[in-house]
Formats: C-alpha cells, sequence, structure tokens
C-alpha cells in the first residue's frame, strides 16, 4: 500500500458502523454475536485513527431508528454498551481519548447512561483525540431540537430572524463546536446515509464498501483514508487550473 500523507489526514472521520446483523447471520450465530464482534472492530477503528492522528473519530453507535429492534436485542446491545465502555476506560485515559456522545441521551437505560455519563466525566481532560458516539441519535431530531432551542434563544435574546445564519444553527446542533466531517465511511455496501449528521455532511467525502462492520479491519480503514487523500475537495469552486 502506498504510504499515508501524514499531511493530509482527515482532521474528522465519521462512520456508519453498519453490518454486525448480517455478518452474524451469515454464519448461521446469534445476532448478538455479530453485535460483541462489531464491538472488537470498534477497538481496531479507535486504535488505528489515534495512531495515524485523526482529531476527531465519530461512530453511529445507535440510531433513533433502532429503539424499533426487539426489546430482547436493545437490552442486549445496551449491556454491551456498557460493558465496552468499563472496559475501554483505561485505554483511553492512557491514549489521550477524549469521550463525548451526541443525541437525545436521556432515552438510554438509566444504569447505560450512567457508566456512559461516568466515562466521559473520567475522560475529559484528555487533550488527544475525541471519540464521539451517536446514540439515541437522529440527523432530523437533532435538527428539530436546534430548532427548537434556537426558537427558545431568539425570543430571550431578542434575536431578529434575520440574524439565523448558518453559523448560529450549527452552534445549536448536538455537534456545537465539532468540525465538520472531512470523510463519511459506510460499511455493509448500502448507499444511503441513514440519518446521519445530515447538516454536518454537506461536503463531506464518501467512502462506501461492500465490507460487513465485523470485518473492517485497520487495513481497509487506511486504504480508505489513502482514497480520501487522493481527492480533491473544492466545496463547490471550481478545479485548480495547472
Amino acid at each position: 500500500m502506498t504510504l499515508i500523507d501524514p499531511n493530509k489526514i482527515p482532521k474528522h472521520v465519521a462512520i456508519i458502523m453498519d453490518g454486525n446483523g448480517r455478518w452474524a447471520k451469515k454464519r448461521a450465530i446469534n445476532r448478538l454475536d455479530g453485535h460483541k464482534k462489531g464491538a472488537d472492530a470498534v477497538r481496531e477503528i479507535v486504535e488505528a485513527s489515534r495512531e495515524i492522528g485523526v482529531s476527531w473519530l465519530t461512530l453511529y453507535a445507535f440510531s433513533e431508528e433502532n429503539w424499533k429492534r426487539p426489546k430482547r436485542e436493545i437490552n442486549a446491545l445496551m449491556a454491551l454498551l456498557k460493558r465496552f465502555l468499563k472496559s475501554e476506560l483505561d485505554r483511553m485515559v492512557k491514549n489521550g481519548i477524549r469521550l463525548q456522545s451526541i443525541g437525545r441521551i436521556e432515552k438510554l437505560p438509566k444504569s447505560t447512561r450512567d457508566v456512559l455519563l461516568k466515562t466521559i466525566e473520567e475522560t475529559s481532560a484528555n487533550k488527544g483525540m475525541v471519540l464521539t458516539l451517536a446514540l439515541s441519535y437522529g440527523g432530523r431530531q437533532e435538527i428539530v431540537d436546534a430548532v427548537r432551542r434556537i426558537v427558545v434563544s431568539c425570543d430571550r435574546e431578542k434575536t431578529s430572524p434575520d440574524e439565523i445564519s448558518e453559523q448560529l444553527v450549527s452552534g445549536f446542533l448536538y455537534t456545537g463546536g465539532m468540525p465538520d466531517p472531512d470523510l463519511l465511511i459506510r460499511t455493509s455496501g448500502e448507499y444511503r446515509v441513514s440519518n446521519f449528521l445530515l447538516w454536518q455532511i454537506a461536503y463531506t467525502e464518501f467512502y462506501i464498501t461492500p465490507t460487513l462492520w465485523p470485518d473492517f479491519g485497520k487495513n481497509e480503514y487506511l486504504t480508505a483514508i489513502l482514497d480520501f487523500q487522493k481527492r480533491e475537495r473544492r466545496f463547490g469552486g471550481r478545479e485548480k487550473c495547472i
């Protein structure tokens, strides 16, 4: 593989981690085993991101729509999330990784939410990569919540509608203060964004792979980074003239 240019590492990588269930089905095993294997892939990609110098990594871990799944599966996923956070805390502290979350986390079971908030607090002083877990997250829901907060703020601050800008809206999103993703990776070969970061990915580069998430490892991740580095990002402008 051609060496990755350390000067062209995407600042923010977002990943739609898809395919745990299909991975398990192909092997005729329980779906939860697919999710467990997916957690191993999370660990590998987080470590690889920190190693190559990605500053922000955002993982779509549990969508607002995922609440429609069978209660038994949801309970298993919440328990798996708790175990993962507890097992990774020391590694995050050691590697300077700061954890944060976006989404309607108040909907998470209390025991899961408590572990999440505790992990966020205990990593809050870390100065390295920021790992963001999108939990009970939906892009449309995020925009609705932002609009609600803007209305309240405008009423309180007596802000004119003419003063509402893209920058103001961005600041009221769950991701306020975060840079927009440079690269969005989706596994499992689906060509859709699944209600993920709808506002933030306006100029994001996409990398879609048929690989199911549990099989998505460091090598293919680096391939995605290399593919990103070959692209010319114009943000609506014209290509450079030679």
